[in-house]
């Protein structure tokens, strides 16, 4: 066993620890599943969002949601594959109500000031956006679950109510289709696209 799979599990033990001291009635114990999840779901929210503020109070929603329902939740999936679900249907029924038809990063602005040091992870950043803005609503979810979070296949299919063969094909011409991009070749951002389950 690695040293990652053992810190891996240290923490989910911890989570369901904290999880039935809520679900016991201790409210108090759930700031810590804020504090732990909190700026992932907060980039999650962002990215497909695609504001700030709006994935500030997204956030925030989620983990009144999450408070309201923790009662109902079970260890079918993991703490955090069911904490992104909400999260997921959330972000869903926002998009909807605003009616975008999904055209995400129209108000992306770039910073104003940046030194020479960070012009690369700048350059780096915006590409990921023009890349972004490129994707369906379905292969953000699931270039963000897979690559970033790194939830496998069963879990990203648990979240966006998919099959896991579903999700597995819809990856895999994703990662074609991110490939194909001729901007940067495909060597910068191809370590980010996982393979295997």
């Amino acid at each position: 066993m690695t040293a990652s799979n053992t810190s891996k599990e240290k923490v989910d033990l911890a989570i369901k620890t904290i999880v039935e001291q809520v679900q016991s009635g201790d409210v108090h114990a759930y700031t810590e599943i804020i504090r732990s999840f909190q700026k992932q779901i907060y980039i999650y929210c962002y990215y497909l969002l695609g504001n700030k503020e709006e994935a500030e109070d997204a956030a925030q929603d989620i983990f009144i949601k999450g408070l309201e329902n923790i009662r109902n939740f079970s260890y079918t999936v993991s703490f955090s594959a069911w904490l992104y679900k909400i999260a997921h249907h959330h972000c869903i029924d926002l998009l909807k109500m605003k009616n975008k038809g999904y055209k995400f990063w129209t108000s992306f602005k770039k910073e104003q000031a940046y030194d020479q040091s960070h012009r690369q992870a700048y350059e780096y950043d915006d590409f990921i956006h023009e890349l972004l803005e490129k994707l369906n609503v379905d292969e953000r979810r699931i270039l963000l679950l897979r690559s970033i979070e790194e939830y496998s296949f069963d879990e990203i299919a648990s979240i966006m109510e998919l099959k896991s063969t579903t999700v597995r094909k819809k990856y895999e011409r994703l990662r074609k289709k991110l490939l194909k991009e001729k901007k940067l070749g495909g060597e910068i951002y191809e370590h980010s696209l996982k393979t295997g389950g």
